[in-house]
């Protein structure tokens, strides 16, 4: 039994209206449903019958699905087809790891089951509970009526939220053992690095100054906790009865014990303000740019005041986290480039790693002249 039998072009809420995010398995993300219900059925006798299958449509990296009973909803994650960098898309990791921060952290899904092998559906994979909410995307949804305040409470609510994780007791979560030690700071940048060269394809830059530059400015670590690595607003599902709530953050694939501000310059790469150029506006994923959403500096500093940790040289952190970003972006593309998927969406990610190659070199000079960069982009 081929998945794509059973699964509607959408699933469907318990109300009758459809599951957002959602459509029909692509034909290279099929996979054998027959053996999935077997091993589903083996790990909880409750669930009995065929569940419906669908897929999310957000994200590039690894594939999600919804499957949907009749009395209950669960999500499958599995990695994509093709080639992939060596620590990534480990499904034995990122289960244990909301396992293991359940207790300590109640914004994490509840686990099901992991197969760590290829034998049930080809890849590894695990399953969670589906945890209901509203995700702010591209464009806040219209019955959410997000206004200026509105915007800025939830703002100030994922500032809040990563301060929590990044509190959090990294020996009392039990994940020490996933701790490398001192040097994360420079591990990063030595990691991402080559994993971009690996990456490389003849229509994107070299990026060597920016390597360069990271490798020469880089700042001993800061702290050492508990990091999501992946810290977005369309990561965070918000409260249906109140969206300042924020109820799970998803997509654990990058979490690991590491430097705190390393993981805020990552999440402000993704955030994209109002005042950003028109080619940084496409790449946005997220309605940072509303009224009443703060600003990467507003977002900064809120931080700083709410961790009580002093931010320096954070062109380092925010050079680093667009670096960071074009590698993912990159990293992507290049399966695509080499054919292994044929996935549309991102045959024209080579822009954006140019653009932000450029976006970091003018970071980097803006830094060296002693003058702020863009309008907004630096505190």
């Amino acid at each position: 039994m081929d998945v794509s039998e059973d699964a509607p072009a959408q699933s469907e809420e318990p109300d009758g209206q459809p599951v957002k995010d959602t459509g029909e398995v692509s034909t290279e993300n099929r996979f054998d449903l027959a053996s999935l219900v077997k091993w589903l059925q083996a790990l909880d006798q409750g669930l009995s019958g065929v569940p419906r299958v669908s897929q999310f449509s957000g994200g590039a990296s690894n594939i999600t699905y919804l499957l949907r009973y009749p009395d209950r909803d669960l999500v499958l994650r599995r990695p994509p087809p093709g080639t992939k960098a060596a620590s990534a898309h480990d499904m034995a990791r990122e289960f244990r790891i909301q396992q293991a921060l359940e207790p300590v952290f109640p914004r994490v899904p509840k686990m099901v089951g992991l197969c760590p092998g290829e034998e049930v559906i080809g890849t590894p994979f695990y399953v969670m509970e589906r945890v209901q909410g509203t995700i702010l995307r591209g464009q806040a949804p219209r019955e959410m009526n997000l206004d200026a305040q509105l915007a800025r409470s939830i703002c100030q609510a994922a500032v809040d939220a990563l301060t929590e994780l990044h509190r959090i007791s990294v020996k009392e979560a039990g994940l020490s053992d996933l701790s490398k030690g001192t040097g994360y700071v420079a591990r990063q940048v030595e990691g991402w690095s080559a994993r971009f060269r690996d990456a490389r394809t003849w229509n994107v830059p070299s990026f060597s100054k920016t390597m360069a530059w990271l490798a020469v400015h880089q700042p001993e670590d800061l702290a050492s906790c508990v990091i999501h690595g992946d810290f977005r607003l369309d990561n965070l599902v918000l409260a249906h009865e109140d969206p300042r709530r924020i109820v799970a953050i998803l997509d654990w694939e990058m979490a690991t014990i590491g430097d705190p501000l390393m993981d805020l310059g990552s999440a402000m790469a993704y955030w994209i303000q109002a005042s950003d150029d028109r080619f940084m506006q496409m790449l946005r994923r997220q309605p940072t740019h509303l009224p009443g959403m703060l600003t990467r500096a507003q977002f900064v500093k809120r931080y700083s005041q709410s961790s009580g940790r002093p931010i320096e040289n954070w062109a380092f952190y925010e050079v680093f986290g667009l670096f960071r970003l074009a590698v993912i972006i990159q990293q992507i593309y290049r399966r695509y480039h080499a054919r292994e998927t044929h996935n549309k969406a991102v045959r024209h990610y080579w822009l954006a790693v140019r653009y932000l190659n450029r976006r970091c070199l003018r970071l980097i000079d803006a830094h060296e002249k002693g003058r702020p960069a863009t309008a907004g982009a630096s505190l």
